[in-house]
């Protein structure tokens, strides 16, 4: 078993997303050739990666445009590579989804679109309906953002307000067949709540949004509410003609990618146990959680005997009451740093498998039981840094970041927790 923890574990978070790497996923899902045009869509942190492997695999010419974050962006040889902002959608990313809009516009059933969508597409491709603006698009992300929401809730918001989300892009491709390649970040891997769905529809109503926003109590501009209250522009639903004969497919997700890292740890001697990949919630008490498990594991061995690497995936939320700086992932560590402290042997790694934890950069952060007694030494209060979510400074201060830089793929958090 490898000596140093933080060597194991960043292992099998390199295992978790080789199991999402590009090339592989797309090579096996490659749809039948049309007679005419191949075009090609697409959205997400991950997304020029696959546009590029999806050009490799291809063996025929194809064209087309994808958005992905600034910074985030790879050489393509026909499909053209634009960036925008995320978390907090900006003009770029309109001029993508116009952009992306164009693309699909114009096409005969002879051809073919192929969608590629992941993690991101929601804030990437900003589309605000008719009668609001990216003004009102922007409010809408942040108070979603801040809301502690789950993704559904959100997305059943943002469709409500979107031009481009809801299945609209690929009702827009009518009459081409669409099929879309997905690499989801969502819990459950439903294909329509991946960046919104813009070319996957449901049966998602302004009526469930309008649900979503009272039980979360989500703060909305007047106007953004009074437009999805009027349901003034519904998103399409599953049986729209338009939609009919389109496929969709997963290639990617967390629990393909924790499979994986659990083979990892069997390779270096450890046993493993998945516990989910669709955990969602207030990312500091998820972490009680898995915190409790760890103690019990150290104590008394049970319900797993060590040594033992802890598993899952999924994606927690943060409902923001302060102004600090730092993730769901981060600030999942940081909770369950305070509940290990002291323990000897627990040792964990959170990260967000598209290498970027918030706004900062870096994926995660590695914690022990000595993690919280080094920020005290540093002059800190981890209780007061976990009120002003400020989970990155904390573990700056002990020198504690995971920065691997983006992975090119997004399935979510990732969480390792190495028992000894």
């Amino acid at each position: 078993m490898t000596e140093d923890p933080r060597t194991l574990l960043t292992a099998l978070f390199d295992a978790a997303i080789a199991a999402a790497d590009p090339e592989a996923t797309i090579r096996s899902h490659l749809p039948e050739k049309p007679r005419g045009r191949t075009v090609i869509v697409g959205a997400g942190k991950g997304v020029a990666q696959l546009a590029r492997a999806l050009e490799k695999s291809w063996g025929g010419p194809l064209d087309g445009v994808v958005v992905t974050r600034y910074g985030f962006g790879a050489a393509c040889e026909t499909v053209e590579v634009l960036e925008a902002d995320h978390p907090v959608p900006d003009a770029n990313g309109l001029a993508g989804s116009k952009r992306l809009l164009d693309a699909v516009g114009n096409l005969t059933r002879d051809d073919l679109v192929i969608a590629l969508i992941c993690g991101g597409a929601s804030a990437l491709l900003p589309c605000p309906a008719p009668g609001l603006t990216l003004e009102d698009e922007i409010a809408v992300n942040r108070a979603l953002l801040a809301s502690g929401a789950p993704i559904s809730a959100m997305n059943a918001i943002r469709k409500q307000i979107s031009g481009i989300k809801g299945g609209r892009l690929a009702a827009a491709a009518h009459p081409a067949r669409v099929v879309s390649l997905i690499v989801s970040d969502i819990p459950g891997d439903n294909p329509a709540d991946v960046g919104s769905g813009p070319t996957v529809a449901d049966a998602t109503t302004a009526a469930d949004a309008l649900t979503a926003i009272e039980r979360y109590a989500i703060d909305l501009p007047a106007n953004v509410l009074a437009h999805i209250e009027n349901a003034a522009s519904p998103a399409p639903q599953p049986d729209d003609r338009r939609l009919a004969g389109h496929e969709q497919a997963v290639i990617a997700s967390a629990g393909v990618s924790l499979e994986a890292a659990a083979e990892k740890a069997k390779s270096l001697g450890l046993s493993a146990a998945i516990l989910s990949d669709a955990i969602e919630g207030e990312a500091r008490e998820s972490a009680h959680m898995h915190a409790a498990i760890a103690r019990e594991i150290a104590r008394r061995d049970r319900p797993f005997a060590k040594p033992v690497v802890l598993l899952s995936g999924g994606e927690t939320t943060v409902t923001l009451r302060g102004k600090g700086k730092g993730g769901r992932n981060t600030e999942f560590l940081l909770s369950f740093a305070m509940d290990i402290d002291g323990f000897d042997g627990i040792h964990a790694l959170a990260a967000d498998t598209d290498g970027i934890d918030g706004s900062e950069d870096n994926a995660g952060a590695f914690a022990d039981g000595d993690s919280v007694t080094a920020m005290r030494a540093a002059g800190l209060d981890p209780a007061a840094l976990l009120a002003d979510n400020d989970a990155w400074s904390a573990f700056a201060a002990i020198d504690a970041l995971f920065v691997p830089g983006p992975t090119g793929t997004n399935v979510n958090d990732f969480r390792a927790i190495l028992v000894r």
